[in-house]
């Protein structure tokens, strides 16, 4: 089964690339894995795969990556994100005949946040993922079933930033993640609620860069945010 949600790569590599034309030099970038499947089955949840298309959206994304600066590739533990990363690093690979070194897997691409999984899935199920996650956001889910959603967002922002510190040189590092991992950087960094700024798109990603000394986020919806 399929859901329909935007894919938005093309708007992904805008935000890169217009970083790239202003001379950063080191960029991390946090997307959404690309199209996949769906089940019913909520328990199954960590095993759909990407479809045929989502398939070739990664592989077309990794083509249309510069070639100039080196590229990292880090992902959620998750097969769908795995299986994103490695299809952009194929892309890559095969436009520029240039090996990358392989993806690593990270544990806060994935859903660290999530610390009673058996009860949010329930929650889900009763409340709608768009309900959940405001009740999320607004403290009202205790947090023995999921993390602080600011002490969420504050950890990923380090952890972006992370991979732009421990950067030999000039590069790009790709992390392949999840929707709900991108939802609480856009409601308490950018100020981006998901009622109003809408959903991930898969590709959808945020920038994370540094300039005059100070660390940003920006992505095609919003303009940069100090960090």
């Amino acid at each position: 089964m399929k859901r329909h949600h935007d894919l938005r790569a093309e708007q992904t590599l805008t935000t890169l690339n217009q970083l790239l034309d202003r001379g950063v030099e080191k960029i991390s970038l946090i997307i959404r894995h690309s199209e996949r499947f769906f089940s019913e089955d909520a328990q199954m949840e960590p095993f759909m795969g990407l479809t045929p298309e989502g398939k070739a959206y990664a592989a077309q994304l990794g083509a249309a990556l510069r070639p100039g600066p080196s590229l990292q590739l880090h992902s959620s533990f998750f097969g769908r994100c795995i299986e994103t990363a490695y299809l952009i690093d194929k892309g890559y690979t095969r436009a520029n005949n240039h090996l990358l070194d392989h993806n690593c897997t990270q544990q806060m691409l994935a859903p660290f946040y999530i610390k009673d999984i058996e009860t949010a899935i329930h929650m889900v199920e009763d409340q709608g993922s768009k309900q959940f996650l405001r009740n999320w956001f607004d403290n009202r889910i205790d947090d023995t079933v999921m993390e602080h959603p600011e002490k969420t967002a504050d950890r990923l922002c380090e952890f972006m930033v992370d991979r732009i510190q421990s950067m030999d040189g000039t590069g790009v590092s790709l992390c392949v993640s999840h929707d709900w991992n991108i939802f609480p950087i856009k409601e308490f960094k950018m100020k981006m609620p998901h009622e109003t700024g809408g959903d991930v798109g898969y590709l959808d990603g945020l920038a994370f860069y540094r300039e005059n000394d100070q660390f940003w986020l920006t992505s095609h919806q919003c303009d940069p945010v100090a960090l």
